[in-house]
């Protein structure tokens, strides 16, 4: 097997010129995306669907990183806030309506715990998967081979090392469950400030539209 290969099948690989060359289109791409004026959102929308080919209707606010763009399978709606990274070694499965606040970062990329290992250039990948309508939060970091259930807010500055059961409110290092967020939280916006009534008709609207 050939080191993209064994990358691809979740083993052990080396970064030889093959990985290295798919790595280079990747930061091509990246250097466009980071260097594109702010205001030129039609470019801005066409970079990221080269990057992401694999999203629909994905927004990507600079600078971005991440290491090759073709593993990242994003759904609908994907917002990827300011100096966000997705180290896409492996897979990563992002569901519809997914935010990402600033400096939120995935990460299936690991090197071996012996510095032997290290040494001779062996790493791996372990992949993620972010369900439907998840926000993760700012500075918040998902490490690899873990699951992030649908309808969970993820606090920020949380590092999330085990998966996370859907519709809930996570948080810590290492994160764990706070609660679940249940049909009482549809009422607030921020702690305890309500939403007005007409505020209230719009969401359910929407809300409507989700299936949710």
């Amino acid at each position: 097997m050939t080191n993209t290969e064994r990358r691809d099948a979740g083993l052990p690989y080396i970064a030889d010129e093959e990985v290295y060359a798919q790595y280079r289109r990747c930061r091509a791409l990246l250097d466009r995306l980071n260097r594109a004026p702010f205001d030129d959102l039609e470019l801005h929308k066409a970079l990221a669907a080269e990057l992401l080919g694999k999203s629909e209707n994905a927004t990507i606010n600079p600078p971005f990183y991440c290491d090759y763009g073709f593993n990242i399978h994003a759904g609908k709606n994907l917002y990827i806030n300011y100096n966000c990274t997705i180290l896409d070694v492996c897979r990563v499965t992002i569901g519809d309506d997914c935010l990402m606040a600033p400096n939120a970062a995935i990460y299936t990329a690991g090197h071996p715990l012996h510095p032997a290992a290290r040494a001779a250039g062996y790493e791996y990948g372990a992949p993620v998967t972010i369900g439907n309508h998840v926000w993760i939060g700012g500075g918040a970091m998902i490490l690899p081979g873990v699951t992030v259930g649908g309808c969970c807010v993820i606090a920020a500055g949380s590092v999330v090392a085990r998966d996370i059961p859907e519709w809930s409110l996570a948080a810590g290092n290492p994160c764990r469950v706070i609660r679940k967020i249940t049909e009482d939280d549809l009422a607030f916006y921020f702690k305890d400030r309500r939403f007005s009534d007409e505020e209230l008709e719009d969401i359910a609207r929407a809300r409507a539209g989700l299936g949710l």
